[in-house]
């Protein structure tokens, strides 16, 4: 059985990333700052100002876009080509790790 995802986009850095929309469901309750922000997540993959690969795992790449004095960060984890959203977040701090691209 095939699933069906919500949304897939590709980055800038040659990856796609797609999510389903139970995964969305579940981001949205944990972080409530990003629901209805659909849009702004694709956004931010699409056209971020910042990529960075995590200090802990490198399949793990932090996708930023500045909003409003803040921070959009979309958390994927890459296998390859394609990967997935982990998780996404408002935040006004730039973690550390890896820049990978953007300024």
């Amino acid at each position: 059985m095939q699933k069906k995802y919500l949304f897939e986009v590709s980055t800038p850095i040659g990856l796609k990333v797609r999510t389903t929309q139970g995964y969305w469901n579940l981001i949205q309750i944990k972080h409530p700052e990003v629901k209805g922000k659909l849009l702004l997540i694709k956004q931010t993959l699409k056209m971020p100002d910042l990529v960075t690969k995590s200090r802990i795992d490198k399949n793990v790449l932090l996708f930023y876009k500045k909003i409003n004095g803040y921070w959009l960060c979309v958390v994927t984890k890459a296998n390859v080509l394609d990967g997935f959203i982990i998780t996404a977040y408002i935040t006004d701090k730039i973690k550390e790790g890896e820049k990978i691209w953007g300024n």
